[in-house]
């Protein structure tokens, strides 16, 4: 019997299609690569960096293993995939893995490319605390730096119901963490008569003591839904952190990426959230040296970075992605992007350090996630990680004693 292990890279969406190949493998999953006779590598394509490495570790195993290739490089840049590759599985096909692989253990090549589909339905294997339920495959959006898009297709959002039952008997399973995600939830139901804030309502109604991550959305689809968002959000089950990604802090640099936003639109639903959720936890994306950036473009982005303070920053350096519209624009210098890259960085860690400082001396709740370098990570009611003793799955009480920049220390 031919064994089969799982190499994930990417966002928590790919963490989701690998629960759902592993549930669909059944026993012919295995977590040791030395037992494996082929290797699935779920990959991502969003930045070239990502690509790089996933493309470097495709000719590596294609020396020893069978492999199959899933996720979103097939459907972003198939040309750059190793020719000695047995199989490739889109993002939409994942519950197709089994079939892939018996064609793949006779020495066969095998593709299977499909439409979106309701992943709801799919059987999925878990291990930890933490359910990732996707809500959605696909968005509404025309970036023009983005190739996730011909990965992952337009809006289809999941069955309400199935979504809810899926929670349920997760936290019946005893699971601590439910994340809500996808491409971006702020849009989920606009194709069909639910919204984000109901299906964050009914999931919280569930009885048991967890905590609900609502994953990245965008401000556009944000501020059509702000409302009932914000009253969402003061359950004490959902945790007080909101992934709104900004981008840029300049209104031409948004204008060219199609974002569909301005800076103050982005400003204004902070200013919301932290006049309503005491506590919050911002993280935002930034690109820097997107085709075109200048100088004042880019000092716009680090004063909106200033006024904002954001507790957390996705920094990227632009990268081409084939077949988009910003590959075809002029592009900015690697230098100058390396060094606006560092700029930021170093503003950002400055940041969070300072607001890190401000929960040194206090107790708040925690619930113990996983093993870290030496003790416990475990993550506050607003989702920032603290280094703790305890127990995985417990909630427990914890001081803080010490602040770094990227987390807090209970221990």
């Amino acid at each position: 019997m031919n064994r089969v292990y799982i190499e994930t890279y990417g966002c928590t969406m790919n963490k989701a299609d690998t629960e759902i190949m592993i549930g669909y493998l059944g026993d012919l999953y295995t977590e040791d690569i030395e037992k494996a006779d082929i290797v699935i590598i779920n990959s991502c394509g969003v930045k070239i960096q990502t690509e790089t490495k996933v493309l470097r570790r495709i000719r590596e195993l294609c020396d020893s293993k069978r492999v199959i290739v899933a996720g979103c490089l097939p459907r972003i840049n198939p040309d750059s995939i190793d020719k000695r590759v047995y199989g490739i599985l889109d993002p939409q096909s994942v519950n197709r893995v089994r079939e892939v692989v018996e064609k793949v253990a006779k020495g066969e090549r095998a593709e299977i490319f499909s439409e979106n589909v309701d992943k709801s339905f799919f059987k999925k294997k878990r291990k930890g605390i933490t359910a990732v339920i996707p809500i959605s495959e696909g968005c509404l959006g025309r970036c023009a730096y983005c190739g996730t898009k011909f990965a992952r297709g337009n809006l289809l959002s999941f069955d309400f119901d199935n979504l809810i039952d899926e929670a349920r008997n997760a936290i019946n399973n005893g699971y601590k963490q439910i994340f809500i995600t996808s491409q971006d939830t702020g849009c989920y139901g606009f194709d069909k008569d639910h919204r984000l804030p109901e299906l964050l309502d009914s999931i919280t109604e569930i009885e048991g003591k967890f905590r609900v991550r609502v994953g990245m959305m965008n401000p556009d689809n944000a501020l059509k839904i702000l409302d009932d968002l914000i009253r969402s959000y003061k359950s004490e089950k959902i945790y007080k952190f909101l992934h709104l990604p900004v981008q840029s802090g300049d209104n031409d640099v948004l204008r060219k990426m199609n974002r569909n936003y301005t800076v103050e639109d982005f400003e204004y639903i902070i200013k919301r959230f932290r006049e309503e959720i005491k506590g919050l936890y911002l993280c935002t994306d930034i690109i820097v040296g997107f085709p075109g950036e200048s100088e004042e473009n880019f000092k716009n982005t680090v004063e909106l970075i200033k006024r904002v303070k954001p507790d957390k920053i996705n920094l990227t350096r632009y990268s081409i992605r084939p077949n988009t519209e910003a590959a075809k624009m002029k592009q900015v210098y690697g230098w100058i992007k390396k060094k606006r890259s560092r700029t930021v960085h170093d503003l950002r860690m400055k940041i969070s350090y300072e607001k890190n400082k401000e929960y040194v001396g206090k107790s708040y709740e925690v619930l113990v996630i996983k093993k870290g370098k030496e003790n416990m990570m475990g993550r506050i009611f607003n989702y920032k990680p603290v280094v703790v003793n305890g127990d995985i799955g417990e909630f427990k009480i914890v001081k803080i004693r010490r602040a770094a920049p990227t987390y807090l220390i209970g221990v």
